[in-house]
């Protein structure tokens, strides 16, 4: 049985609980077989002020859903959203909240089972997750918290003992969780469609003191908080398409109000630069292709602010104006985070008219020879040119020289550039081909693979000689890579 005297560190304050009932339900723990961690962030864990030993030697039934321990929340929210335009009840149909944590200097974390078994929400599901899409999330989020792009984290995978059943029989686990919180648009969405005035309210209050704490003096605090949703969307949509992330379904209910990145289904990364990528099997009219992230990211901002109508102002119409004007700035905010990051990559230290230009002109040229979009910008770090088509065209040798002449306008010399563009420039991301033969290989018995890419991924600027296979695109014979939700 647990120690619940020790408690392994677990320091809970649930103020969702404090929310309108209609927000959540209380969900009874669930059987498994026979819980084991799989898998576990010690680093992660430390922060959070766990006790990371303890919890990894006898925390299994805990990680797995199967016990509480004490001051736990053990509940699933409730929200709803826009899965590719259309508008459904939604909650958390295989997730369960322990609750949230308070660290020693008092950051709060919600920490969150996914794949822990049937909730109110679970809408003819079992609830339950397999190990492989488990491990891909606990890969690809750590993997984004070392490109410093604001994520939810990953504490731990918990194999169940349990089998599940989708196309073939999959082996059960469940994966912790830790976030900011796990407020969504489509949070928002559900009390605007399914509550009362006051609960939206209550949940955009709510919302204002957990993550925005200095607009609740603003004039109109609901404005400003669609304001800052706004910023912090822009700028973590400039952060994916800066690396190349394709989320894969940005649905509403994906959308954090804190600006985390949130639920690594069906995402993956690009390899040869093509703006009109998608992974995804459902997404078959290309909606959350790489190049669609922007407007979507409006589109569903957009929904956001229908949400805060009510309490944007009394009268609908200037409800409705002072939402567009806000929402009108999201091209422009977008644009000039995205610019920034991008210029960053090229160690454009400052700002020159024709930067835009400049940046634009070596897409179109990777674009048009293929070229993979990871590896041009680090080879560009290292002051390489390899025998490549993009290298050695005629076109990217003018191009180069406009590059050269304007990094002479700074106060850098071009190896000072260079070094800080290898700092901003990965040379490891989770290639897509790589993280399925390490899950692979999980599956079967053998985490080493696993384990070593975890080890690169989270010091992607780093590139010790022995690891630089991780590097390599995948081949022309390999098949094109297909994601799919996580079951």
């Amino acid at each position: 049985m647990t120690d619940k005297k020790q408690n392994f560190g677990f320091r809970f304050n649930n103020s969702y609980l404090e929310l309108p009932q209609t927000f959540y339900s209380h969900v009874t723990a669930n059987e498994v077989t026979s819980p084991s961690i799989v898998i576990f962030n010690r680093t992660l864990a430390e922060k959070l002020g766990l006790d990371a030993r303890e919890l990894k030697e006898h925390g299994a039934a805990i990680l797995a859903g199967q016990e509480m321990p004490d001051g736990a929340a053990q509940i699933a929210q409730a929200y709803a959203g826009h899965q590719f335009g259309h508008f459904n009840m939604l909650g958390d149909g295989r997730a369960l909240l322990i609750g949230e944590h308070l660290t020693e200097n008092g950051k709060r974390f919600d920490l969150q089972l996914k794949g822990s078994g049937l909730t109110p929400y679970s809408r003819g599901g079992d609830g339950r997750a397999a190990l492989g899409p488990m491990l891909r999330e606990f890969i690809i989020s750590e993997a984004m918290h070392a490109l410093s792009i604001p994520t939810t984290r990953s504490l731990a995978v918990t194999a169940t003992g349990d089998i599940i059943y989708r196309e073939t029989a999959l082996e059960g686990a469940v994966l912790t969780r830790v976030a900011a919180s796990h407020l969504r648009v489509g949070t928002f969405q559900y009390a605007a469609a399914f509550g009362e005035a006051d609960d939206l309210k209550a949940l955009a209050d709510y919302a204002i003191e957990r993550h925005y704490p200095e607009l609740m003096q603003s004039e109109n605090r609901y404005l400003a908080l669609l304001e800052a949703v706004i910023d912090r969307q822009a700028s973590l949509i400039a952060k994916w398409q800066s690396v190349g992330f394709i989320h894969g379904v940005m649905n509403t209910d994906n959308m954090t109000i804190s600006g985390e990145t949130i639920d690594y289904g069906p995402c993956a990364f690009m390899d040869t630069y093509d703006v009109a990528t998608v992974f995804s099997s459902i997404d078959r009219q290309g909606r959350y292709a790489y190049r669609n992230q922007p407007p979507i990211a409006s589109w569903n901002l957009t929904r956001f602010a229908e949400s805060l109508l009510p309490l944007l102002h009394e009268n609908e119409e200037e409800a409705v104006q002072l939402a567009q004007t806000i929402l009108g700035k999201f091209p422009s905010i977008y644009e000039a985070y995205y610019y920034s990051e991008m210029r960053e990559k090229l160690g454009l230290l400052s700002i020159d008219d024709q930067d835009e230009k400049l940046i634009d002109d070596l897409l179109n040229l990777m674009e048009e020879h293929e070229a993979d979009y990871t590896n041009t910008f680090r080879t560009l770090s290292e002051g390489k040119r390899p025998d490549n088509d993009l290298f050695q065209s005629d076109a990217f040798k003018q191009w180069q020289k406009r590059w050269f002449e304007r990094i002479e306008q700074q106060d850098t010399t071009i190896d000072e550039t260079m070094q800080v563009m290898q700092s901003v420039n990965p040379a490891f991301i989770p290639r897509n081909h790589f993280v399925e033969q390490a899950i692979n290989q999980f599956a079967e018995g053998d985490p080493s693979m696993f384990a070593e890419m975890l080890q690169v991924l989270t010091s992607p600027f780093t590139v010790p000689e022995q690891y630089k296979k991780y590097t390599q695109p995948p081949t022309d014979e390999e098949p094109p890579f297909v994601s799919y939700c996580g079951t």
